[in-house]
């Protein structure tokens, strides 16, 4: 999927405007290799991806730990959302842990594609929307919800995850050492 497909399949599908489509800011492919940082600690960042394939890790640093955010796989979004939107340096850095392709804008893109497209516009209310609502879920998830619980989620939502992610990387991702997750896995299995 590109993100011109994206913006058909779930802007305009929803959308009763009626201006042809066209996308309404220019786009860029580019391709990383695993171990490759999309965004560093520090940078502003100025693109936003768009994952055609493979599979990056958002983590943040504490106390000289990576600390594992999130996994983005194809057809979704990937950017340090707070950086991007008020240009400061970036808390999170964004690693392609498999081989990846993307599709990318430019932020000063978008700003002018805004004052010109109401297509760009649903676009940016789309993607903010389903961003915050992603991290609203996992907010409360870390607050109500037990280890055990949060990965049983992990199998039922985006069971891709345990397929193509090591084990240590999704113990880190749950806020856990990956004994915690091995003793969890044999709960479960027994």
């Amino acid at each position: 999927m590109s993100i011109a497909h994206f913006i058909k399949d779930k802007v305009i599908k929803n959308s009763t405007v009626l201006e042809v489509y066209t996308k309404p800011f220019s786009t860029y492919r580019k391709s990383f290799k695993k171990g490759d940082i999309l965004t560093q600690f520090g940078q502003i960042e100025r693109k936003a991806y768009f994952l055609i394939s493979g599979i990056t890790e958002s983590s943040i640093e504490k106390d000289g730990e990576l600390k594992i955010i999130d996994f983005v796989f194809p057809s979704q979004f990937i950017c340090s959302y707070t950086s991007f939107l008020l240009q400061t340096p970036s808390e999170i850095q964004t690693k392609a842990i498999t081989d990846c392709e993307v599709e990318y804008f430019l932020k000063e893109d978008l700003e002018k594609a805004y004052q010109e497209s109401i297509i760009a516009n649903q676009f940016g209310r789309y993607v903010t929307e389903q961003f915050f609502i992603t991290k609203l879920k996992r907010e409360n998830d870390f607050l109500t919800k037990s280890s055990k619980e949060m990965y049983l989620d992990l199998i039922k939502k985006r069971p891709e995850i345990l397929k193509k992610i090591p084990v240590n990387k999704i113990a880190k991702y749950l806020g856990i050492h990956p004994e915690s997750l091995s003793r969890i896995r044999a709960e479960i299995i027994s």
